[in-house]
């Protein structure tokens, strides 16, 4: 009996490395993306924090107000700024993703053939095993007859 061989091992090997490359590729842009929402978050976080302290002030003076006002418009900006990078980094995100399920669905279809060749060389295997059984039932049948044939004669 022969073992199997897939012919397209090595291309089914580079389709994994592939996918594996993909696969990272995506994991490390939505990390991106989780760090950009932390810093979105982050922003926020410290304009309403500033804000309540200004409010717990006792007195609060016009240059005060006026710092909180130029605070809130930085923070504004900076949020604008971390949303215009989040719709670039989901854009990246999205195609890194297509070039991920892509690369899975011809990484999935090689090792889809690779299963079916196996399933046709075990079958080739089962009948060449059944075969053989066969032709050594019959050939000790044949034996046995033979040396029944030549006792009573």
């Amino acid at each position: 009996m022969k073992t199997f061989h897939f012919p397209l091992e090595k291309v089914l090997e580079w389709r994994r490395t592939q996918l594996e490359i993909e696969e990272a590729k995506f994991k490390s842009e939505s990390a991106a993306l989780a760090e950009l929402d932390r810093l979105r978050a982050e922003c926020e976080a410290s304009g309403i924090k500033a804000e309540l302290q200004v409010r717990e002030w006792r007195p609060v003076t016009g240059r005060d107000l006026a710092a909180l006002g130029d605070f809130r418009l930085r923070v504004k900006a900076q949020e604008a700024e971390i949303a215009l990078r989040r719709a670039a980094q989901l854009k990246k995100l999205t195609a890194q993703e297509t070039a991920m399920l892509e690369a899975r669905r011809r990484c999935r279809l090689l090792e889809r053939l690779k299963e079916r060749r196996i399933g046709v060389w075990r079958r080739a295997e089962n009948r060449e095993l059944e075969e053989l059984a066969s032709e050594s039932y019959i050939a000790g049948w044949n034996r046995r007859r033979a040396r029944q044939t030549r006792t009573s004669i």
